[in-house]
């Protein structure tokens, strides 16, 4: 009786996909250019000698770090002279990305938004070091620097993140119940209740692109500007709006539907049971992606 064939083994390009997926997401904040990274990575990985390869993880984790470092440094005169604040593009994501903190902490709006005020080589560095827990080797193999200047730069990349990063870490609970009576308010037509869930201090960012009329086109200080803004554009609104719960970047999130539309998703991050910070990107060119879970993973 003759044996089953041998099943042929998955290309590591495909084992690895979400992982390199994710690498290039976190170093470029955007899934439509970590997607070009990863077409422009299999080009490159489909073209060497397997044989040659000891170890295809590494091999394929350096190949995305340097096409995303490539791209990032070209889009960032791109980025300098975009409309309106610069939010990175959200993603729909599974429950289970919060079981892995450091995962879910990196991926979110909030630490993504800090790394936009890294340089390209300090922000891959971060990412690879921090979330990846690549060795320095191999970082400087894929940043084109040597392993005495990677360490610096990543130490320096690290107080800089360490600075700007919410001071308080808040567990997924805490901040789902939060972001749960935010959603609450929300619906109830009353935004004024949102005075016992927003910080006095938090900051509102939104990002439209230029593209939404009504869209705040700098941060909002304060509660009371928050607040305010917000009963203002509900005003004009001329149809039905619902506020309906999202999981962005790991994180509970807001999704504001317009009619049959999705108009923004709202990501947040809170600290001793209040919301600190919003995050509301409306650009309807970045809300393209919300339409299926992304394959984030460590």
């Amino acid at each position: 009786m003759s044996s089953a064939p041998a099943a042929e083994p998955e290309d590591p390009f495909v084992t690895h996909r979400g992982l390199l997926f994710t690498v290039a997401y976190e170093i470029l904040g955007s899934a439509a250019d970590a997607e070009d990274v990863l077409q422009e990575s299999w080009l490159r990985w489909d073209g060497v000698d397997r044989d040659r390869i000891q170890d295809p993880r590494a091999y394929l984790v350096r190949i995305v770090t340097r096409q995303a470092l490539n791209l990032l440094r070209s889009v960032s005169r791109r980025r300098e002279e975009y409309v309106g604040p610069w939010l990175p593009e959200p993603l729909l994501t599974t429950a289970d990305v919060a079981d892995d903190v450091v995962l879910a902490e990196s991926v979110s709006v909030a630490m993504l938004t800090v790394l936009e005020t890294l340089g390209p080589t300090e922000r891959a560095v971060f990412v690879l070091r921090e979330v990846f827990d690549v060795p320095f080797d191999e970082i400087a193999d894929a940043v084109g620097k040597t392993r005495a200047a990677v360490r610096q730069i990543a130490h320096r990349a690290r107080d800089h993140v360490a600075a700007r990063r919410p001071r308080v870490p808040v567990d997924a609970t805490e901040h789902d119940l939060v972001v749960e009576r935010f959603i609450a308010v929300m619906n109830s037509g009353d935004v004024q209740d949102l005075m016992d869930v927003l910080a006095p201090d938090v900051v509102s960012v939104t990002d439209s692109g230029g593209l939404v009329r009504h869209a705040a086109r700098r941060p909002l200080h304060g509660a009371d500007r928050v607040i305010a803004f917000l009963r203002g554009s509900i005003a004009k609104l001329d149809v039905a709006y619902s506020v309906v719960p999202l999981r962005v970047n790991g994180m509970l999130a807001a999704g504001i539907r317009v009619g049959d539309d999705l108009a923004a998703a709202v990501s947040f991050a809170v600290e001793d049971g209040r919301i600190t910070r919003v995050f509301s990107v409306a650009n309807p060119g970045k809300l393209a992606g919300l339409d299926a879970e992304a394959p984030l993973s460590r």
